[in-house]
Formats: C-alpha cells, sequence, structure tokens
C-alpha cells in the first residue's frame, strides 16, 4: 500500500511537472465529484429533549451573542441572525440597529466594548426578538500589539505563504484565550454582565440610536422585565467560558451574604429571587469549557445540585437559576473545540446554575475523501462554519425531540435521548 501511494505521488508530480495541468484539474474534479454526491456529514445530539429559543417569542425573548477569539467587527453575527429570524418566522424587522457602548460602573474610564441591538417580530407583532451582539474584543486588542511585529512585511516575507496565513490567524486569534486568563478576564467578565444588564433593562423603545452610560440592575423597568421576558444565550469559541464565568461570577455576587456586591453597588435582591424561577438556555457553538478549565480553581460551589436544584434539596431556595440548559456543539475535526463530558458539569461547575448538559456532536466542514490518501475536513470551518449551517440554526430554534422539531434535524440528526 505505502509503495502504491508513493507510485501514485510520483507519477501526479510527473504530470504536473510536464505542464499536464487537466490531469490536476481531473483529480479535483473527482474528489469533489466524490464528495458532493451526498451530504453525509454527522449529527448527533445526546441529552434531554428541549423545545428551543422559538416557544419563548410569544412572551418576549432577547438573546445575547458573545464572540470568541480574534478582533471581531459590528454585525459579525449579521449572517447567523439572519438565518434564526427565518427559521422562526420573524419576516419584520425595526429599521437599522441601536448601538450601547459599555463601561464600568466602577471606574466610567474604562471602555468594555459595544452592544448592537437589532429587533424582529413576525407580522401579527405576536412574537418578538430582540438580539444583542457583543464586542468585546475591544478590550484586549491593544494588548496584542505586542506581537504585530510578527505579522509585518519584516518577518512575513521569510515563509512560505500558507505558513504566513496560518501563522497570522494564529497571531490574530491564540493571544485572546491568555489575555482572558491573565489580566483582561476581569474586563472582559463585566462587559459581559453589563451587557446581561443591558439585555434585561432596555426594551427597544426605550433605547437611544446611540447610549454610551453604565447599566443599573435598581433601574426602573428592570424586575419587570426580568419578570415577563425569556433570555437566551449563544456563544462561539472563548465565548462560552466568558458566559459561564460571567455567571458564576453573578453566582458569586448575588448568593454572598452581604448587601453589596464589587464594594458599593446594592444587590437587586427582588431580581435575586426572580431569578430563582428562570429557566435559561446556553447554546455554546465550538465549545470551549473543558480546555478553558485547565489550570483554573473550581466555582465555588460544586457538586451539590441535588442540594439546590431539586424542591426538596436543603438548598434549593439559595439557587440563582431555576435551570440552565447548555447545549455544547462540537465538530469532531475542530482542534480547538471539545464535547462536555459526563461529570464535568458537577466538577467544576457552579451547582446554584442547576446546569444539564447537551452535547450535539456535529460535522461543520465536509469530510472529503482524498481518493485512498485519507480523509480530510478543514479545521478552520469547523470551528467556525456554524452561522452558515441550517441544521445548527435550526436546533437552537426549534429543539430536538419535540413534536415541533425542525424536519431538517429530525431528517438529519440522531437523538440519543437521556432519561432519569
Amino acid at each position: 500500500m505505502y509503495i502504491c501511494k508513493t507510485y501514485t505521488l510520483i507519477s501526479c508530480s510527473f504530470f504536473m511537472l510536464t505542464g499536464c495541468s487537466s490531469f490536476g484539474y481531473g483529480v479535483a474534479e473527482a474528489i469533489m465529484d466524490n464528495n458532493q454526491k451526498n451530504d453525509t456529514r454527522i449529527c448527533k445530539v445526546t441529552g434531554r429533549t428541549f423545545s428551543g429559543i422559538e416557544p419563548l417569542l410569544k412572551d418576549g425573548l432577547k438573546v445575547l451573542m458573545v464572540h470568541g477569539i480574534g478582533d471581531h467587527t459590528p454585525g459579525y453575527a449579521a449572517e447567523f441572525l439572519e438565518k434564526l429570524s427565518t427559521e422562526m418566522g420573524l419576516s419584520k424587522t425595526s429599521p437599522g440597529y441601536k448601538t450601547i457602548d459599555l463601561l464600568d460602573p466602577i471606574d466610567t474610564t474604562k471602555n468594555l466594548g459595544t452592544i448592537r441591538v437589532h429587533h424582529y417580530f413576525d407580522k401579527e407583532h405576536s412574537k418578538t426578538l430582540l438580539f444583542y451582539e457583543l464586542l468585546w474584543s475591544s478590550i484586549t486588542r491593544e494588548a496584542k500589539k505586542v506581537i504585530a511585529y510578527d505579522s509585518s512585511g519584516e518577518y512575513s516575507h521569510r515563509r512560505a505563504d500558507i505558513n504566513n496565513l496560518l501563522k497570522k490567524f494564529s497571531n490574530e486569534t491564540t493571544p485572546d484565550s491568555f489575555l482572558y486568563l491573565g489580566d483582561h478576564r476581569q474586563d472582559i467578565l463585566t462587559s459581559f454582565i453589563q451587557s446581561y444588564c443591558w439585555m434585561v433593562a432596555a426594551n427597544w423603545q426605550d433605547l437611544a440610536s446611540h447610549t454610551t452610560h453604565t447599566c443599573d440592575f435598581h433601574a426602573a423597568g428592570f424586575t419587570d422585565n426580568l419578570q415577563k421576558n425569556h433570555y437566551a444565550f449563544i456563544t462561539h469559541s472563548l465565548g462560552s467560558r466568558i458566559t459561564i464565568d460571567g455567571l458564576q461570577r453573578m453566582a458569586n455576587f448575588l448568593g454572598s451574604d452581604s448587601d453589596h456586591y464589587r464594594g458599593a453597588i446594592k444587590k437587586p435582591q427582588t431580581a435575586i429571587q426572580i431569578l430563582k424561577q428562570k429557566n435559561t438556555y446556553i447554546f455554546m457553538l465550538a465549545n470551549q469549557l473543558p480546555i478553558l478549565q485547565l489550570g483554573r480553581k473550581k466555582a465555588e460551589v460544586t457538586q451539590q445540585y441535588a442540594d439546590y436544584c431539586l424542591p426538596s434539596g436543603k438548598h434549593f431556595q439559595e439557587r440563582i437559576y431555576r435551570s440552565t440548559d447548555i447545549i455544547a456543539f462540537n465538530d469532531p475535526n475542530d482542534i480547538a473545540s471539545y464535547p462536555i463530558p459526563y461529570g464535568f458539569s458537577q466538577q467544576y461547575l457552579d451547582s446554584r446554575l442547576c446546569i444539564n448538559i447537551s452535547n450535539v456532536e456535529i460535522n461543520i466542514a465536509k469530510v472529503t475523501d482524498l481518493l485512498g490518501f485519507g480523509t480530510f475536513a478543514n479545521p478552520l470551518t469547523a470551528h467556525s462554519g456554524y452561522k452558515s449551517d441550517a441544521r445548527v440554526v435550526a436546533i437552537i430554534a426549534k429543539g430536538i425531540g419535540t413534536n415541533k422539531t425542525a424536519d431538517i434535524v429530525k431528517k438529519r440528526c440522531k437523538f440519543l435521548e437521556e432519561v432519569d
């Protein structure tokens, strides 16, 4: 087999070197024809049934999108939002968008990124979606300039073309994980918590086209909105860690014995009681919770799910959420994302969030058969291609295991239901 493959490679090289470009084209065409006949990409969901976010629209749904590594620009979620709103039958939208500049309540000189807010609804105005696109990458932009020289022509001209592209991509993305685990973590988490506050506090009609001030958990209408609306999170890559850390940080603030947090900020006691009755979804695309747990302490309260989350539990009244359903998406061919293993949430994540885990093992990138030389899937597409995948959008919108599950999910995804 080795000799055969070697001989074939030599033959291919000979033909290409002698100018027979049609041979190379024919090989590429054969590979593409072989892999485009049927879309056999896997999609397997393991966990409990869930209904997705579409049923929540009737009471008003607010969704916060949290991006991952790399420098992002406003509108990064546009394609995904368009597909999601279409899947849920939201054919109307308010003109444009509204922007919120995020500030730290303790130090208002800090700029903590922005939120771009979009408003969608159906033709009867009976279903509404407010979509909050968090852009936090400006927090780490200045720090990443330390290695910007490595992407300059002074160094890049010494690299092979493909290697230079990969190095440039690495320089733009990898540092964010290190910076988050270092000094920038607190600012990024404050950005997340301020985003959460704005998501609850302000409705579309309450926002100016451009807002620049801090959000207050005691703002007028905050508790009413928290009570009547539904809330969900969609994250990508590092955003999964940011979101769960942000919620755990809130659990520490709100679950302490003090009447204040972060010094002089007074706890929103009414809101705390409302949160205890709320259920929330976190859809984690290209989930990174396990890898970013390495070298870190566990959450403050762990391995006490029954005590905090079951009505008979001795700490049931001290929970933060009624339930948090994490739907973790992972392409096995993505070298930078992971499924969440059994027992992980119990061992490492805060019991007060009452977390339930479902895993979605899904091929985002197509697997290509290289005519006997093995198989290959583009790892960059496997990590970043979720926004255009109809199965992903349908799972988020309509869940799995119910009579409302989308046809594409019923046909293309296998469901292994976990039951108690």
